[in-house]
Parts: structure tokens; sequence; C-alpha cells
């Protein structure tokens, strides 16, 4: 196989992200890390040198990896994994599949919430854009970032997901609409800063022509 990334340094971001409600209780999301891990395995099967921050997904890990796994559970953790991975480590790119939650509750209860209850209200606060801070800890990284939206034909998604690779100074972008991902298959677009679209068709497809065009800009 060509080693197209040979020694390259490629972080890599997967997996869902856990939001903590109380001590005993979490928000998360249903995705499971399976692309992100895909993405990995590749890269390093073309050469690169791999890290793969994981979030608590669905991935079964065999311990024959041949790429470094850091695991993280809550949004502080990827935010902190992250800025010290970018700012103290030299990475040609990162790719930043992971889950990140756009909202978490006011506060966190510090006991467990009291079962009986006709009911109760869980206030919500937007999180900052952690894709949005990686150009700032190096300008010089490539950034994959990832969209997905629900209920969007192709032109919709493509335009949503272009605007959004603007906003956070990203390379390409994987844009994903909800109900074209599954199990079998995962229609996907990866678009560039000239909006050049490469349409796939499956998790490997994805992760195969992803990672050629990253071999064509690093």
């Amino acid at each position: 196989m060509n080693k197209i990334l040979n020694k390259k340094k490629i972080l890599i971001t997967a997996g869902p992200v856990w939001v903590s409600i109380d001590k005993v209780r979490i928000m998360t999301n249903i995705f499971g890390g399976a692309l992100g891990y895909e993405i990995a395995k590749q890269a390093r099967s073309l050469g690169a040198e791999v890290v793969l921050l994981m979030g608590p997904g669905r991935v079964y890990f065999t311990g024959k990896e041949k790429f470094k796994v850091i695991k993280f559970k809550s949004f502080e953790d990827i935010h902190k994994l992250l800025k010290k991975e970018i700012s103290s480590k030299k990475y040609d790119a990162v790719i930043h599949s992971a889950a990140i939650p756009d909202y978490i509750p006011n506060k966190s209860h510090k006991g467990k919430i009291k079962s009986g209850k006709n009911n109760f209200t869980i206030k919500f606060k937007p999180t900052f854009k952690i894709v949005d801070r990686i150009k700032k800890w190096d300008s010089k990284i490539l950034l994959v970032k990832f969209k997905l939206e629900v209920g969007k034909f192709e032109k919709e998604l493509i335009d949503i997901a272009y605007k959004a690779l603007l906003q956070s100074r990203a390379d390409f972008i994987v844009a994903n609409e909800f109900s074209e991902v599954n199990n079998k298959r995962h229609i996907a677009y990866i678009i560039n800063n000239n909006k050049d679209i490469i349409r796939c068709v499956s998790k490997t497809s994805i992760a195969r022509k992803l990672l050629k065009n990253i071999s064509n800009n690093i």
C-alpha cells in the first residue's frame, strides 16, 4: 500500500460526549465513534502517526491498534485534551469528528436529584465551539470539521456545511444528513475551501477519500 501519509502526524477526535446532569445522570447522543475509528485505522495504514481521542462510544478496541488512543468523557475533557495536544505537539492535521454537544446544563447538581418529583426543569446554555478555537491554537494545522443536519436536501446541506467551514477556517468539512447515516451505508459530502464536492457512500469511502485529499494538502 502506498504510504501517502508517511510520518505525518494526525490527531483525530471521535465518539459522543457526556454532559453531567447530576452525579449519576448524564446527557449524551447516539453516535458511537465508528467513523473516527475507521479514519484512524486507515490513516495508520497509510503511514501516519495517529492519536485518537475517543469518547465513551460503542467501538470495540482489539488492543492491537497501531495508534495511540486517549479516552475522554466530558465536554471539559475533550476541550482540555485538544488544546493540550495541539498547543504542545506539532500535528499536520486534526480530524474533528467527535459529536460535541451544542448545549450543557447551566449547572450540574452536586448530588443525586431525588426521585418522586412530578416534574423538574433543567435549564441549558450554549457551549462555545471548540472547533472554532483550533486554528487559534495552531494556525498552520490542516483542519477537518464535520457537520450533521436533519431533514435537509443535498443542496441545502452543502450550503450550510460550507458556511460552517468558513466560520471555523477549516480546510475540509464532511457534511452528513441524519437519514443517510446507518450501519449499512453512510452518505456524506467532503467539501473544501473552493466548494469542490466529493460524494461518499460508506464510512470506508469517507475515510479513504478524505485521507487522500489530506495527503495532497500537507
